[in-house]
């Protein structure tokens, strides 16, 4: 697997499941083999000038997700006061250094961005942002994102994740999306989100209807999201229902291209723009701490 000279890589085993993660370029989840098979993608050759642009692994989204805009221009945001400010798609911590602390059972690793010169011109707030990894068995994976306001005034956020599963374009069609009750809507050309519409229980990857869309759950999920692969004889189970855990806003479906061999489901805590309309912006008083948690099961079909 090509991996960058410029990075250090960290690398997480138990038994036949192996993590590999970049701490320096965004806290990022590389790759996540199981039993000899890749599970999250990684590109055979990355292009580490532009680790945002890199299609693959767990692109980590903070303080905000997805686009946001002021008067029609991406990359910016107003506060209550009026004051515009500029801060990329998607937020900066995919772009930024992350402190590494491995678990000292050998089967995790805790990776921690705290605000800096580079993040407060943009988002002048004290926090401290950490994504924690922690193999529970061979086969399940924990994930849980913990924002704490270090500072002295109310923090405003919505993170999320960007998993990019391993799919061959060509098994699309064969392969199956089942959701626990969601309504479906995307983000129109001008920035605002489109009406909500009933949403599906189960899809297929080759819809055009879920192609960059957000699946918004109605209340506490009542079962997982399962990615069934039939072509790699693999079922992908996301539990967003974990004990203490913030309840998870939506989950996005997005892919890049017709001939890209992955698929993205990602669990959101909010909707684009929700720093202007409110969708899943979430307030954090000075001093307190949250976290979201959700599991990745990988299993066979048959």
């Amino acid at each position: 697997m090509p991996l960058s000279p410029q990075q250090d890589i960290l690398e997480i085993a138990q038994d036949a499941s192996v993590l590999r993660f970049a701490p320096q370029a965004g806290g990022r989840l590389l790759s996540w083999i199981v039993d000899g098979e890749e599970v999250v993608h990684w590109p055979e050759n990355p292009d580490w000038s532009q680790p945002a642009r890199i299609r693959g692994g767990n692109p980590l989204l903070f303080p905000f997700l997805g686009r946001h805009r002021v008067d029609g221009k991406i990359g910016y945001w107003r506060d209550a006061e009026g004051t515009v400010r500029e801060l990329p798609m998607h937020g900066f911590a995919r772009d930024l250094p992350f402190e590494a602390h491995a678990d000292v059972h050998g089967a995790g690793l805790r990776m921690v961005l705290t605000d800096s010169e580079a993040t407060r011109g943009g988002y002048p707030f004290g926090f401290r942002f950490e994504a924690a990894y922690s193999l529970v068995d061979t086969h399940t994976l924990e994930v849980t994102l913990t924002t704490t306001n270090t500072g002295d005034a109310p923090l405003p956020y919505y993170a999320g994740h960007h998993f990019y599963f391993t799919l061959p374009h060509a098994q699309r069609a064969a392969t199956s999306l089942e959701l626990p009750p969601t309504e479906r809507c995307y983000q129109q050309e001008d920035g605002s989100i489109s009406a909500l519409e009933p949403g599906d229980a189960r899809y297929t990857l080759d819809e055009t209807r879920i192609l960059d869309r957000f699946h918004v759950l109605k209340g506490e999920p009542d079962q997982p999201v399962r990615l069934i692969a039939p072509g790699l004889n693999r079922v992908i189970t996301i539990d967003l229902q974990r004990p203490g855990s913030l309840p998870w806003y939506s989950v996005t479906t997005w892919t890049e291209k017709p001939e890209s061999d992955f698929y993205c489901i990602e669990p959101w805590l909010g909707l684009p723009d929700a720093i202007h309309n409110g969708r899943g912006l979430r307030w954090l008083a000075p001093g307190d701490t949250e976290a979201a948690t959700l599991r990745i099961g990988v299993s066979k079909l048959r």
